[in-house]
């Protein structure tokens, strides 16, 4: 599959001093901050693997100060309670009553950092805040602030103390995006701009939680053909009928990349979508959905590797009057 996809790499006006803003503090990383927006226009959350130190928790502290939106971190350890991450309730004697104390959880812009180092009990914590963006404790259902994001670091290549994330847990995030090591050029940007300390001072926001939310309508209003359904359908019906697979893509998967190519094309500049707009994220949407069969994992195939088999084998559309 090539890498180049046709208008993928426009960017709407509306959101280039954002993607701007973004481009001052993670270096050379534009395909990322693509992703990441159209991940937010999408109403989707997100998961970063990659190895410390390339900028994870740099990316999501600037998208938050760009934004103007509250930023909440969530330092994941394996002694952290559900408690930690969503509140509890305290009694006031002086009122005698019980007083909801909110936790974390409760930004508009949320880091959850290593989110695999912490027990499952306390990841569950995050399963209604990540489908039906609200906590409940107690009986009582509290709605989070919108917009909501959460966005979520793990380190690959370290398993003492770590906990995979359950296949429920999986699915709920839309994408998951790997940052990657910059170039030696790349890298000689990055140690001049830190040379005065962190370029993060230098942030200030570039547009408003609202704008967010009205990004987010014109996203969803994109038009999209039912050839294009159908082809989002027949990709994720047929990952569930590969052989090396134990597991394909849900009907979750299928919404979340209908909601994600509408993104991508707003995010382009576009009010339309065309077929690389699904080609083009649904490695990123569904490969972390997919579970490998034992066979396929012992010679070493990967997920990424059979959707790319996906996507070579369905015929793309062609659509009347629509550059395909």
């Amino acid at each position: 599959m090539k890498e180049k996809r046709i208008e993928t790499e426009e960017w709407n006006p509306l959101l280039l001093p954002l993607k701007d803003g973004l481009a001052s503090v993670v270096v050379g990383k534009e395909k990322v901050l693509k992703l990441l927006l159209t991940a937010l226009l999408a109403s989707g959350h997100c998961l970063i693997e990659d190895v410390p130190g390339v900028g994870k928790t740099m990316l999501v502290k600037s998208l938050a100060k760009l934004l103007g939106c509250d930023f909440k971190r969530i330092q994941f350890t394996p002694d952290l309670l559900p408690s930690d991450v969503t509140g509890v309730s305290i009694y006031n004697q002086r009122t005698q009553t019980f007083e909801f104390r909110m936790g974390p959880i409760f930004g508009q812009l949320v880091l959850a950092d290593e989110i695999n180092r912490t027990s499952p009990k306390t990841q569950s914590a995050l399963l209604e805040a990540l489908e039906e963006e609200a906590v409940t404790v107690d009986g009582e259902t509290y709605t989070l602030p919108s917009p909501f994001l959460l966005l979520a670091t793990e380190n690959p290549i370290e398993f003492e103390g770590t906990f995979p994330l359950p296949e429920a847990q999986l699915d709920r995030f839309m994408m998951k995006i790997h940052m990657g090591y910059p170039s030696p050029e790349e890298e000689l940007v990055i140690l001049q701009k830190h040379g005065a300390g962190s370029p993060l001072k230098n942030l200030s926001p570039v547009a408003s939680p609202t704008d967010v939310l009205n990004w987010r309508n014109e996203a969803t209003a994109v038009h999209m053909e039912k050839e294009l359904q159908q082809y989002i359908v027949t990709l994720v019906q047929n990952t569930r009928r590969l052989d090396k697979l134990l597991l394909g893509a849900s009907p979750r998967a299928a919404i979340a990349l209908q909601k994600a190519a509408k993104a991508l094309a707003f995010v382009s500049g576009r009010t339309y979508v065309v077929p690389d707009d699904i080609r083009y994220l649904a490695p990123y949407v569904l490969s972390h959905r997919l579970i490998l069969a034992p066979e396929a994992r012992l010679n070493g195939e990967t997920t990424e590797v059979l959707i790319e088999e996906v996507l070579a084998r369905v015929a793309i559309p062609f659509l009347q009057g629509a550059r395909v």
